[in-house]
């Protein structure tokens, strides 16, 4: 299989759009992530699992507290995904501008969500260029009835800048991560 028919397997659906966020030791912080999903079907015992690089200053932050607040966004809150999505919260406070919230858990709490989900660090597995997190979801709220926001809505929403800057980022990422892939195995005995 070649990476063109991988890409193409991957855009026969649409993943949403996730605003991570996390507070610790009086530092908050929030970014975009795909890589969220549900990990149980079981009413009772809810859980998702993520996938965080450890570069990322919300990693940190989850990593001190052991917990992170999820956020679906509403389709008309792209600003939000620029915000969260173009700039380190090792230099900007992402939240300076925003109201307040908060989940009942502590995590920062978008305002503009469709809906939001407390998640406490059950469990954590390093895979190289990411940390992967196993949930427990211990609260949320469904805010809005609007349709979610997804990565193809996001790119077809995009401004010609905008999308080169989101190309240019998501190539100094997947460089980054290949590398910490790459040592992950080599180190796993896997290469």
């Amino acid at each position: 299989m070649t990476p063109e028919a991988i890409t193409a397997v991957f855009h026969l659906y649409d993943v949403p759009l996730w605003l991570v966020t996390a507070s610790h030791a009086g530092r908050r912080g929030g970014l975009i992530a795909t890589s969220a999903v549900r990990a149980s079907i079981v009413a009772e015992l809810p859980r998702m699992l993520i996938a965080i690089a450890r570069r990322h200053h919300t990693w940190g932050l989850i990593e001190g507290s052991g917990r992170f607040a999820l956020h679906l966004l509403p389709g008309s809150a792209l600003e939000a995904v620029w915000h969260f999505g173009l700039q380190s919260g090792h230099q900007v406070e992402k939240f300076a501008d925003l109201p307040a919230l908060n989940t009942p858990d502590g995590n920062p709490r978008h305002p503009g969500c469709a809906a939001w989900l407390d998640c406490r660090v059950e469990e954590r597995l390093e895979i190289g260029d990411r940390s992967i997190y196993l949930a427990q979801v211990t609260g949320g709220e469904v805010c809005g009835e609007a349709p979610v926001l997804g990565v193809a809505d996001l790119l077809r929403a995009a401004s010609p800048a905008q999308r080169a800057t989101l190309d240019r980022l998501y190539a100094l990422d997947a460089a980054s991560d290949a590398a910490a892939i790459r040592a992950w195995r080599q180190a796993q005995g896997l290469a």
